[in-house]
């Protein structure tokens, strides 16, 4: 029964959330989305048809505008890790937050989707965490149904691309006996039906199901599945010494998915994730998608570019969420890069809005793998987030090493630096049309604020390697705009003026 009141999304800018928002509304509901970042949503293609509430669920008072007149809310954020304090203690003060203003302003319910785990064992921290988010928003007065599932299979999903890589990478792969363990894995289509299902029933209020797939498997049983789909055969050897951290760094080091989210993934393998209590079958009726088909689903997305959300939608944990202004001012290093085209502004911004992913950054490649490695090294994020999508960008995408922070189409990028830097970076590019003659003007500037003394030392003496870097990106750039044009010769005009500016 579709509701007049809007429903409440948290999380729409994450995996779940922002696939979860479009089917809503195609099934006619008012949605509502509370986001740290409301830009983050820009570019989404759906967001002018939703409610925008910039909130944080640790903010009560935040909470407030949020939550009025809402019928529904659904509870779809969880901290990995990061900031003061544990994230368990932040995840259930977020939970209580959350719990006491839906009872304040009157939603009538809260659908939250947690892990997966054996009520019985001793489950990992991660696990365990969300558990206790879902007693403590019992504990308030709004009915909650609570879905518990393992690993989702979708295209963008951290445990699927952390598969994909090891089973494409690895011939040989060398593993902990925990990878003897049985899951129940879901297809993230099924995760979503079964979402809206709990919406559309009230039989579903009050209680706690497990879902999970047709399909119960040894995580050797996912690899060699997923090798036998890729056309491939691998050889997975099974050895006790290999502890959750160890293996971790292992991930770190072959997959895009680093240590931060590996450590908690890898974690949680040590249980067995299994339905216990699938009785949301008999409530909420889904065709279930097995994990071969699954896979094939969510291989076929990548191929035709069209993963709408990625697990790297996420703030890295070391990453406070920074504020959406940006002062140029204020940044005493600058690098500044202009170049003239010939291309118009529309070809020679396409060839910006593919920077990074397997386009690469146009100029010495090899360089920008080496910084991706080092950064890995010290715990950094580095280059193998590639991008979500080869050609289309939203606010808050990662592309490697740097979030999309300013998206304007045709007109402007701004990324913001997430490597480890003695300092703040940030690298934009400006495409303007040129004034006296046809074609296209390309401002890049990267931009600098140095920890003291450390960060002064580091940009000056990387300061050659970096100018060639960035004149190089820039030419390339407008290099890669001219192969798809007829040349024509700029005249009267220099080709590049750069300079480094120093306050």
């Amino acid at each position: 029964m579709i509701t007049d009141q809007p429903i409440l999304v948290t999380g729409a800018t994450g995996y779940i959330g922002g696939r979860l928002v479009p089917q809503l509304l195609a099934k006619g509901y008012r949605v509502r989305c509370l986001v740290r970042d409301p830009k983050r949503l820009k570019g989404r293609g759906w967001e002018a048809q939703v409610e925008v509430v910039a909130g944080d669920v640790l903010d009560p008072i935040s909470l407030k505008s949020a939550m009025l007149g809402c019928h529904s809310a659904f509870y779809l954020v969880h901290s990995m890790g990061g900031g003061e304090g544990s994230f368990e203690d932040r995840d259930n003060q977020a939970a209580a937050n959350f719990a006491e203003s839906c009872a304040n302003a009157g939603v009538t319910r809260i659908i939250y989707l947690g892990g997966l785990g054996r009520r019985s064992e001793k489950l990992s921290k991660h696990l365990t965490s969300r558990h206790e988010v879902g007693d403590v928003l019992r504990k308030g007065s709004v009915p909650v149904t609570e879905l518990r599932a393992a690993m989702i299979i979708g295209s963008g999903s951290a445990s699927f691309e952390m598969i994909r890589s090891l089973v494409h990478r690895l011939p040989v792969m060398i593993c902990p006996r925990w990878v003897s363990n049985r899951t129940q894995p879901i297809a993230i289509r099924n995760v979503l039906a079964y979402l809206i299902g709990c919406l559309e029933n009230n039989k579903t209020s009050g209680h706690v199901y497990d879902i999970g797939g047709p399909d119960v498997l040894t995580y050797k049983d996912m690899m060699i599945r997923f090798a036998a789909i890729l056309g491939r055969k691998r050889w997975i050897i099974v050895v006790p010494v290999l502890t959750p951290r160890l293996s971790a760094y292992w991930v770190n080091m072959v997959t895009p998915v680093p240590a931060s989210i590996a450590f908690p993934l890898i974690e949680g393998l040590k249980s067995e994730t299994i339905c216990e209590d699938d009785s949301i079958k008999e409530i909420v009726h889904v065709e279930l998608v097995g994990f071969e088909q699954a896979v094939k689903y969510a291989l076929e997305k990548i191929r035709l570019h069209d993963v709408e959300t990625r697990w790297t939608n996420a703030i890295p944990a070391h990453m406070p969420l920074r504020s959406a202004k940006f002062e140029p001012d204020e940044f005493p290093v600058k690098d500044c890069q202009r170049v003239a085209c010939s291309a118009s502004t529309e070809t020679l911004f396409q060839r910006v809005q593919q920077v990074g992913g397997d386009v690469g950054w146009y100029y010495a490649d090899w360089l920008w793998v080496i910084r991706g490695l080092m950064d890995r090294a010290i715990g950094g994020v580095g280059l193998r987030r590639g991008r979500r999508d080869p050609e289309r960008i939203f606010v808050g995408d990662a592309l490697d090493f740097w979030r999309v922070e300013d998206f304007v189409p045709g007109r402007r990028l701004l990324l913001h630096a997430e490597m480890r830097v003695p300092g703040d970076a940030w690298l934009e590019f400006v495409v303007e049309p040129r004034v006296a003659a046809p074609g296209s003007i390309l401002l890049q500037t990267a931009y600098f604020k140095p920890m003291r003394f450390w960060g002064l030392l580091y940009w000056y003496a990387c300061y050659p390697l970096h100018w060639f870097v960035f004149n190089g990106m820039a030419n390339g750039i407008v290099n890669a705009a001219k192969l798809t044009i007829e040349a024509k010769p700029l005249l009267n005009e220099p080709e590049v003026q750069a300079d480094v500016i120093l306050h």
